[in-house]
């Protein structure tokens, strides 16, 4: 048997939500990427602003705030926490669409999943979009890139490091 211990399940094995009452609040901050594939068309599309549905970027970014501020409706055992700064990066490359979400806040537990929850949710809409002008439009590579704060400290994704910090 692994010694991994899984924080969301107390000793008896049983899930729980992780008491955070006696954690210090600390500013802390995540940062998130999932890209989307599409068609060259499609791209073409976006960086010209005719896709027929309207400002798909707009969307995409304004939909990836929100559901920052979402993730306790979402993940039953996450914690309601104060998202003080969210933000989506959007950059049309040659065969993706990369979005970056930074998620900000000063609480007693991370962002992790409020960045990754912005990120896909703004791929999300990307492919809602434009699947009337490419089906096989497909979400990839979501994933977290960099975590600071809290008492684990600094966190990079070998590979990452190179990144500005915002």
């Amino acid at each position: 048997m692994s010694d991994i211990q899984l924080t969301h399940l107390n000793s008896d094995g049983e899930v729980w939500m992780v008491d955070v009452t006696g954690k210090q609040t600390t500013v802390r901050e995540a940062r998130a990427q999932a890209k989307v594939r599409c068609s060259p068309q499609v791209l073409l599309s976006l960086r010209e602003g005719t896709v027929p549905k309207g400002d798909v970027l707009a969307v995409a970014r304004i939909a990836g705030i929100s559901a920052a501020k979402k993730v306790p409706d979402l993940l039953p055992l996450a914690h309601t926490i104060g998202v003080h700064g969210a933000s989506i990066d959007l950059t049309i490359n040659d065969d993706h669409v990369l979005i970056e979400a930074t998620v900000r806040s000063a609480d007693r537990t991370g962002v992790e999943m409020e960045a990754l929850t912005a990120a896909t949710v703004a791929a999300l809409n990307i492919v809602d979009m434009v699947k009337g002008v490419d089906r096989s439009a497909e979400i990839t590579d979501c994933l977290i890139t960099h975590k600071s704060g809290g008492r684990s400290g600094d966190w990079v994704r070998p590979g990452f490091e190179a990144l500005p910090t915002k």
